[in-house]
């Protein structure tokens, strides 16, 4: 399933509104763990495929069919822009340049690829049977993070 997106900073909250539409029809709950690391995960490579390239994009979700088996929830976001994405070191003051960084440290994997005349930037969450209480186990051993409030845009 896919979404068009403009190159417009309100279309990272559609996005997240989309995406969360998906994944209850999908079967995965809201307070998952998985499905707040996946919003967060939207917002981050949609924003960054809005405010970078300022071209139109694509958000792709392939979401497991039956939501009791473990398996791997895979999220896209292609541009029309070749540029690379570059991951950065934000010192503490900036207020960007950790949206990379975040996706490497939330995702089980990510990587990028040309496609087109631009480019497609994934990650990939692995969903397991574990307790809620397990999520580091379920999430690439980052803790959930329970209590973060998403912006409902």
């Amino acid at each position: 399933m896919q979404l068009e997106i403009r190159p417009d900073p309100t279309e990272v909250g559609r996005a997240r509104r989309w995406t969360r539409s998906r994944l209850a029809v999908s079967g995965i709950a809201a307070d998952e763990p998985l499905a707040e690391t996946l919003i967060l995960l939207v917002s981050e490579l949609v924003t960054n495929a809005v405010v970078h390239t300022g071209c139109p994009a694509v958000l792709r979700l392939s979401l497991p069919e039956g939501a009791a088996e473990p398996s791997t929830v895979r999220l896209e976001v292609a541009d029309a822009s070749d540029r690379a994405p570059v991951p950065r070191c934000a010192d503490g003051d900036a207020t960007g340049g950790r949206g990379l960084a975040l996706v490497d440290g939330l995702a089980d994997r990510w990587g990028w690829s040309p496609e087109g005349a631009g480019k497609s930037i994934w990650c990939e969450l692995d969903r397991c049977d574990r307790p809620r209480g397990d999520a580091a186990s379920c999430l690439g051993g980052v803790p959930a993070y329970e209590g973060l409030a998403f912006e409902t845009v």
